[in-house]
């Protein structure tokens, strides 16, 4: 019987990957660990063999796995794919899964792509790998696919033998447990999935992050990414982070705050969101929010509490929207903060997000931020009421629900 991840194509990227199968580009998938990169290129070489690609014509190297412990640096890659390929005629294909475990990869990858050997298909768990000095060798012949943990969609895909078919009980589950692809192998409850992501935080943190750039203060970087995940939706900067653990007598230089936050991004566990003037049309330095790329792993560290649904929501719409292919920043206009700019060519969207709208104050503040912007674009506030109404003063009302649910795959 087949693997469950087999069944559940996530059929956005596989649509995207094969729209450039046999053509002349490197497609490079990035993504934090256990995000579905993996699954994806198995799926895809599944998809060949049905096609009647020759299973001799298709090379996977996994170097998460041992059987290719030997290929160590470009030289092993190089010699190991062309044995495979030795007797294989017509149309070829390479996958190396987990490249950047493998010295000067790119030097092998340029060769093969140079010497028209196959066509490549490379994954990787750092945002760096097409920015290092060698990567200049593949520059301009290759294309990025980001691929993100599940969204809400796409949750419900995995979930449609299982599901409670309560969209209300499925989005407090996606709330909870995050989209991590590999928590629909188990059985749902807090201490067995908790348990798997605070496995898989901990396996992004000492390969990813400690060991990719020899980090000694290994308390300093977990105190750090407890306060990230604490801290989700709020406004912050190095300075306040290092002034926080100074009153706590512990001693973090800025420096570091911004070092060990940088190779958090590098491991793809969080995304800095900076803000953007609306008036003066730019970004501002400083004062960024930090969202994570799962909001499970944060649950799984730190426990669910509803008294924290503010920034999970703030976190999950914002992850949605870099998930339909958006730009997304934090706008600013003047004293007044909105909660998501996301553009993408000539479109542009305003967002703000809130759990409960009641027709007071909250309603006011969500709406009124938005009204005081003077342009044509779409402005929208999403919350969890499902009957609040349409909005008002053009600007939408939109269930929580709903609109995650207007985008199943990524643009």
């Amino acid at each position: 019987m087949e693997a469950k991840e087999f069944l559940v194509e996530r059929h956005g990227y596989i649509k995207t990957l094969e729209k450039y199968l046999d053509k002349p580009l490197i497609k490079v998938l990035t993504g934090m660990r256990r995000s579905g990169k993996s699954s994806l290129m198995r799926i895809l070489i599944r998809k060949l063999l049905e096609k009647g690609v020759p299973s001799g014509n298709i090379v996977y190297v996994n170097k998460e796995s041992l059987e290719f412990d030997a290929i160590e640096d470009y030289r092993d890659l190089n010699r190991f794919v062309k044995d495979a390929f030795k007797k294989a005629r017509g149309n070829k294909y390479i996958f190396i899964d987990e490249i950047q475990e493998i010295a000067s990869w790119e030097k092998a990858v340029s060769s093969l792509m140079a010497e028209k050997t196959g066509d490549v298909f490379i994954s990787g768990s750092n945002a760096h790998l097409l920015s290092s000095e060698l990567a200049t060798l593949i520059s301009g012949r290759y294309v990025e696919v980001i691929v993100r943990p599940l969204s809400f969609g796409e949750y419900l895909e995995f979930r449609k033998e299982s599901q409670t078919r309560d969209l209300d009980e499925e989005l407090r589950l996606y709330l909870k447990y995050g989209g991590l692809p590999g928590i629909h192998f188990l059985s749902f409850d807090d201490e067995t999935i908790f348990g798997y992501l605070n496995s898989i935080l901990n396996t992004v943190l000492f390969k990813d992050v400690i060991a990719k750039n020899s980090i000694r203060d290994v308390s300093a970087l977990e105190r750090i990414v407890k306060y990230l995940m604490d801290n989700i939706g709020n406004v912050t900067t190095a300075k306040r982070i290092a002034d926080y653990f100074k009153a706590q007598r512990i001693t973090i230089s800025t420096d570091t705050v911004l070092n060990y936050i940088r190779y958090l991004e590098n491991g793809f566990l969080v995304k800095k969101a900076n803000r953007y003037d609306l008036k003066g049309r730019k970004v501002m330095e400083f004062y960024d929010k930090i969202f994570l790329s799962d909001i499970g792993l944060r649950n799984g560290m730190l426990g669910f509490k509803e008294s924290d649904i503010g920034g999970i929501l703030e976190n999950l719409v914002y992850n949605e929207l870099l998930f339909r292919g958006y730009r997304v920043f934090i706008g600013v206009l003047g004293g007044l903060e909105v909660d998501f700019v996301a553009e993408k060519q000539n479109e542009r969207l305003y967002c703000q997000v809130c759990s409960v709208l009641s027709a007071g104050k909250t309603a006011e503040r969500e709406f009124g931020n938005l009204e005081k912007i003077h342009d044509n674009y779409k402005k929208i506030v999403i919350s969890m009421n499902k009957f609040f109404g349409p909005g008002r003063k053009g600007i939408e009302h939109k269930y929580l629900v709903d609109f995650l649910l207007e985008s199943r795959h990524p643009a």
